[in-house]
C-alpha cells in the first residue's frame, strides 16, 4: 500500500531530515575532535608519569647499586675476603668466628655513611668458592656457588627482587675484588644485600592524577609484576604480563606508548619505560573507558539538545507548511481537472510570491496544453510511421555464437557507490570485457544494465573454427579478472565477480535506423541470458547445442552440471568449460 504525505508532513520531515543531519555532522566531528583531544592528554600524561617516575627508580637503583659498591670496596671487606678465601672447613669456621667483630664494625659504619633511610635489612659476604663468609641474618645455606644471584654477581652489579611473603625484598649484588686487582680481573667475592622497597612502593603506589582506574607498576625480566596492583591482590610475583610494552622493552630495548590490552584483558592507554640494563619496565595506564567517558557526556548532552531544536523547528515548520496548503490545494484541484481532460479550468491565484508565481505558469501551461493538443491530434499520423521504420526486422535466420557476460550481485555492489561512481565502476568493466570480445573478433550487441551482449557469427564452413574462437575468448574473460578488478582497484571501486554464458543455434536478424550493428532475438539468446545465472563466478557455462558443435575440441573440458535453473524438467542443460 503507498503511502501519501501532504506538504506540510514532507516539510516538516525535511526539516528533522536537515536537522538530524546537522545534528550528526557536528556531534561527529565534536566527538573526533574531543577524543583526540583526550588521547592526547592521556598520552601526554601517562609518557610524563612514566618518564618521571622511570627516571626516578633508575636513579634509586643505581644509587642503591653505588651504596653497596661502596660497601664492596672498603678495605677492610676486601681484606676480611681475602684472608678467608684462604681457608676451609673447620679452619674457615674458626676465623670468621675471630673477624666477625671487624665485618660487624664495618657494616655499621657503612650504614652511620649512608644512613638508615635506605631500609638496609641484611648483608652476606660470600668468597669466591661461594662460602657465606659473614650474614646480618638467617642463612638459608651454607654455599653459594650454584646460586644464579652469586654467579651473576661474579661478573657485575645488578638489582634484584625476591618475594617475601605477600610482597617484597630488593637484593643488590655486587663483586668484590682484591685492592691490587686490575682490569679484567676475577671477582674475590661477592656481597648481597637486602633492602626494603618502601621508597619504591611510595613512588609507584601514588596514584595522584590517575583517576579511578590509572595505576603505574614494574615488571622484571620473567614477565612478573613485581609492584602491588590496583584491581588484583597478591599479584607481586603471581600476576603475569605479557603485554606489548613488556614484549618490546626485553626483547628491543625500546618504550612503547598508545592503545593495547593490559594483563587483565582490558583495553587501557598506557606509557612504558624501559630499563632493560636494571632488569624492569615501568608501565603507566589508564583504563580507555574511563579516558573517553567525558565524550559519552558530551554525547548524551548533544542528543539531548538536539531532541529539543529538532522539536521547535517541527513546530515553525508545520506552523510554515499551514500558509502554504491554501494555495496548493487549489494548485492540486485545478490540475485534476486538466487530468481529467478539461483544459478550460484557470486557478487565479494572485498571491505575490513564488506560489502565485507558479499559478500564473499552470494558467499558461494550461491555455498552451490546450492549443497544443489540436496539432498533436493533426500530427499523429506522421508520428505512426516514423515509429514503423524504426525497427525493421528481417525474414530471415542466421546461426550465431550468443555470449553473455553477467556481474554477480551488482545491484548490491552499486548500493553503495554514489552515481560518479556507479558510472566509473561499469564504465571500466564494460569497455574492458568489450575490448577482450573484439581483440577476438566477437560483434558487440549492446550492454543491458549491468551485462553485454555479444555474438561470434558463423560461416557454415567454419563453424568449428569459430567455436573454438568463441570458448577461447569466453574464457579469456574469466581469466582477465585479475586485470580488471586490479582497475577498479585502482579508483577505489570494489572487487566483483561476474558469469559467462554462451548459446548456438539460430537467432533472428533486427535492423535498426539508430545503430549500424543488427540486434538479435530469438530462443537461442533466451537460453544464453537464462542458463548465466548458473555459471561459475569468473567461469563459463555453455548450452547444449553448443556443446554438440564444441565436445570433441582439443584442450577444453566440458561437466555437464544441473542446479534450480538448469534441469531436464526446465528444458535447460549446461556443460562448466574449463581449460585443459
Amino acid at each position: 500500500m503507498a503511502i501519501s504525505f501532504a506538504l506540510d508532513k514532507k516539510l516538516i520531515l525535511l526539516v528533522m531530515v536537515v536537522s538530524i543531519t546537522a545534528l550528526s555532522i557536528t556531534a561527529f566531528l565534536s566527538f573526533n575532535y574531543a577524543e583526540q583531544i583526550l588521547k592526547e592528554r592521556a598520552s601526554e600524561q601517562l609518557f610524563g608519569e612514566s618518564t618521571i617516575r622511570g627516571d626516578t627508580l633508575r636513579i634509586l637503583f643505581q644509587s642503591r647499586i653505588e651504596q653497596n659498591q661502596i660497601l664492596a670496596t672498603d678495605p677492610m671487606i676486601r681484606i676480611l675476603v681475602t684472608e678467608l678465601n684462604q681457608f676451609s672447613g673447620e679452619e674457615l669456621s674458626k676465623v670468621k668466628e675471630e673477624r666477625r667483630r671487624d665485618f660487624l664494625t664495618q657494616v655499621q659504619a657503612f650504614q652511620t655513611l649512608i644512613g638508615f633511610s635506605i631500609g638496609f635489612e641484611d648483608v652476606k659476604l660470600i668468597g669466591k668458592n661461594g662460602d657465606v663468609f659473614f650474614s646480618l641474618g638467617r642463612t638459608e645455606k651454607e654455599n653459594f656457588l650454584n646460586d644464579s644471584l652469586f654467579q651473576r654477581g661474579l661478573q657485575s652489579s645488578f638489582v634484584d627482587f625476591e618475594p617475601f611473603q605477600n610482597s617484597k625484598k630488593m637484593i643488590v649484588v655486587s663483586p668484590i675484588y682484591s685492592e691490587e686487582s686490575k682490569i679484567g680481573d676475577e671477582a674475590i667475592g661477592v656481597l648481597i644485600s637486602r633492602m626494603r622497597t618502601s621508597a619504591i612502593d611510595d613512588i609507584l603506589l601514588n596514584r595522584s592524577g590517575l583517576g579511578e582506574s590509572g595505576e603505574i607498576y614494574i615488571v622484571n625480566k620473567d614477565f612478573l609484576m613485581l609492584s602491588e596492583s590496583r584491581f588484583i591482590e597478591n599479584a607481586i610475583f603471581n600476576q603475569t604480563v605479557d603485554n606489548i610494552p613488556v614484549q618490546k622493552c626485553f626483547s628491543n630495548g625500546i618504550n612503547h606508548e598508545g592503545l593495547y590490552l593490559d594483563y587483565r584483558e582490558i583495553p587501557i592507554y598506557g606509557s612504558s619505560y624501559c630499563a632493560k640494563d636494571l632488569g624492569f619496565v615501568l608501565l603507566a595506564e589508564i583504563d580507555e573507558a574511563e579516558t573517553i567517558q567525558p565524550i559519552l557526556t558530551l554525547q548524551e548532552r548533544i542528543f539531548q539538545t538536539g531532541l529539543l531544536i529538532m522539536a521547535l523547528m517541527a513546530i515553525m515548520a508545520f506552523i510554515i507548511s499551514k500558509t502554504l496548503s491554501k494555495p496548493l490545494k487549489k494548485l492540486k484541484i485545478a490540475a485534476n481537472t486538466i487530468a481529467s481532460g478539461n483544459f478550460e479550468v484557470r486557478t487565479q491565484i494572485t498571491t505575490k510570491d513564488e506560489i502565485g508565481e507558479l499559478s500564473h505558469a499552470f494558467d499558461s501551461m494550461a491555455e498552451k496544453l490546450q492549443e497544443s493538443l489540436i496539432e498533436i491530434k493533426e500530427k499523429e499520423d506522421v508520428i505512426k510511421q516514423q515509429e514503423d521504420i524504426l525497427l525493421q526486422f528481417s525474414d530471415y535466420s542466421e546461426k550465431y555464437c550468443v555470449c553473455m557476460i553477467d556481474i554477480m550481485d551488482s545491484t548490491k555492489t552499486t548500493s553503495q557507490l554514489s552515481e560518479t561512481q556507479t558510472s566509473e565502476f561499469y564504465r571500466i568493466f564494460l569497455n574492458s570485457t568489450a575490448l577482450i570480445v573484439r581483440n577476438f573478433g566477437g560483434i558487440v550487441i549492446k550492454n543491458i544494465g549491468d551485462a553485454l551482449l555479444f555474438y561470434f557469427p558463423v560461416i557454415h564452413s567454419e563453424t568449428e573454427k569459430t567455436i573454438q574462437k568463441c570458448l577461447d575468448c569466453c574464457l579469456t574473460l574469466g581469466e582477465s579478472h585479475k586485470e580488471i578488478t586490479a582497475k577498479l582497484q585502482k579508483e577505489n571501486l570494489p572487487i566483483i565477480n561476474y558469469r559467462t554464458s554462451a548459446t548456438f543455434g539460430m537467432v533472428r536478424i533486427a535492423r535498426t535506423s539508430t545503430s549500424s550493428v543488427n540486434d538479435i532475438f530469438g530462443a537461442t539468446v533466451n537460453r544464453c541470458a537464462k542458463i548465466n545465472r548458473s555459471a561459475p563466478a569468473n567461469g563459463l557455462i555453455i548450452g547444449e547445442d553448443f556443446y554438440k558443435n564444441a565436445k570433441n575440441l582439443e584442450g577444453f573440458s566440458f561437466k555437464k552440471i544441473e542446479s534450480e535453473i538448469i534441469s531436464p524438467e526446465h528444458g535447460y542443460t549446461g556443460f562448466i568449460v574449463s581449460r585443459q
